[in-house]
């Protein structure tokens, strides 16, 4: 065993460190003509044309596992696939913290899942706050090192571009805090968003700080949020172990036969062409929100959206959903009791929120 396999190995709970899992009917390599190993039916589904769905699917689909460590530029055995990056989150949390003693750090304002994972789990949640400044809010890193040193953390959470801010973690803070928490915590990254930064991924930190891990999705760019496909990407010793304790079947043949196609070269070739797209619109509707009156302040954003800040977030809400736009309702969130997250649209629909929000139409 190398010393980085022991060192991520020891921050796995003692006694999942030799777990072997559950050994599903796919778990062997096994070849036949007459499969009977798994209580299947031996008839399709009247609905199910192809047939296939009869069948359970491969837990880490090979097709789809290749096609993703192209698209991520990463070894096969580096990823994990699973339910969405919720799945890889719960997982972690589940993995490495044993309940009562293990802490999580978090960045709030930010995506509730890791929290929710954590309180799941009964792990201590560490909170450091984004602190605001003129560029828009910071990830604090030193406070985040110091959080994670005393309060026993396990796992780091950094979300970037971070949601609802917008803002991306620089991946010289995030070296320099995996340095100093070697040994003692993962660091995963969150790039659900990274598409639409120009930031390169934290994955090119992984060869030198074995205790980074990514987040990624095909969610978001690439438009199959209802596929529910998540990849976690890490130390192979890491991967083997979150295997073990990952469901049997977490990828649904149907959805990994749509992710696989939509990393095809001409399909992958469409999607940056939309990514580019969104960044365009994303820099016209800050500007143009910019000049409205009513809106306070529109944070920069290296995101798919935009956390806009008003004087009267209720009257902006009501005029967007009066308009039939939807938009996520921030003012519970920490530190945001007066913005709105909006998702960068098509610009017929970018125009149509701005049309809602303009005072001198709403007038007319």
């Amino acid at each position: 065993m190398s010393a980085d396999d022991n060192s991520l190995l020891q921050l796995v709970r003692e006694d999942l460190r030799g777990f072997g899992g559950y050994a599903s009917a796919r778990t062997h390599d096994l070849r036949g003509e007459v499969w009977l190993n798994a209580n299947e039916s031996p008839w399709a589904n009247p609905a199910d044309a192809g047939g296939g769905s009869r069948r359970y699917p491969d837990p880490q689909p090979p097709a789809l596992r290749d096609a993703l460590a192209r698209l991520y530029a990463c070894d096969p055995s580096r990823l994990l696939i699973g339910r969405g990056s919720d799945e890889a989150i719960d997982l972690l949390v589940r993995v490495l913290c044993v309940p009562g003693r293990d802490a999580v750090v978090v960045t709030p304002p930010v995506f509730g899942m890791y929290a929710v994972s954590a309180r799941l789990q009964g792990a201590p949640l560490l909170e450091v706050p984004l602190v605001e400044g003129e560029s828009g809010f910071g990830v604090d890193l030193e406070a985040v090192a110091r959080a994670a040193e005393q309060g026993a953390a396990k796992l780091v959470f950094l979300c970037s571009p971070s949601n609802p801010t917008g803002a991306s973690v620089p991946l010289d803070g995030i070296a320099a805090l995996a340095r100093r928490l070697h040994g003692r915590a993962l660091v995963v990254v969150d790039e659900a968003y990274g598409e639409f930064s120009d930031q390169p991924s934290a994955t090119t930190l992984m060869a030198t700080h074995p205790n980074v891990a990514v987040l990624r999705t095909l969610s978001k760019a690439h438009a199959l949020a209802a596929a529910r496909i998540g990849v976690l990407i890490a130390h192979p010793a890491l991967v083997r172990v979150l295997r073990a304790c990952q469901a049997p079947y977490p990828v649904p043949a149907p959805c990994a036969e749509l992710a696989a196609a939509a990393l095809s070269e001409e399909a992958l070739a469409r999607t940056a062409a939309r990514v580019d797209q969104v960044r365009s619109e994303r820099v016209r509707l800050q500007r143009a929100l910019a000049t409205l009156a009513g809106v306070v302040r529109v944070h920069p954003s290296d995101g798919n959206y935009l956390l806009v800040r008003f004087a009267d977030a209720d009257a902006a809400f009501a005029r967007l959903l009066a308009a039939g736009v939807v938009v996520r309702d921030q003012r519970a969130a920490p530190q945001l009791p007066d913005a709105l997250r909006i998702t960068i649209g098509t610009p017929e629909q970018n125009d149509r929120v701005l049309a809602a929000l303009d005072a001198k139409e709403a007038a007319a």
